[in-house]
């Protein structure tokens, strides 16, 4: 196992999902989450028909930021204070892929 991603939040009357995914520290830098998040995000936008997938995390994750960019995620904006870690509250980044686009 080197990680998981899965769809979320499902809302199919209108065509929208969230995803979320993580890599296990062993495993990361080696284009895991990149390559599954393209994937997934192709199948659910082309197989499936789904019309828009967002995700979000921490400004603070560098590297999500970077995966997100090159599935390409556009970023569209900061929610303030939205997301509680470990250490307290994050800014978090929202992006979205909407399909055709």
């Amino acid at each position: 196992m080197l990680g998981r991603i899965a769809l979320g939040s499902v809302n199919f009357d209108e065509g929208i999902a969230g995803i979320g995914y993580w890599v296990l520290p062993a495993a990361r830098g080696a284009g895991v989450a990149t390559s599954a998040l393209s994937a997934l995000s192709v199948w659910a936008l082309d197989e499936i028909g789904f019309h828009r997938l967002h995700l979000d995390h921490s400004t603070r994750n560098h590297a999500s930021c970077r995966v997100a960019s090159k599935s390409g995620y556009l970023v569209e904006g900061t929610k303030r204070s939205a997301g509680l870690h470990d250490d307290g509250w994050h800014d978090m980044h929202l992006h979205a892929r909407v399909q055709g686009v």
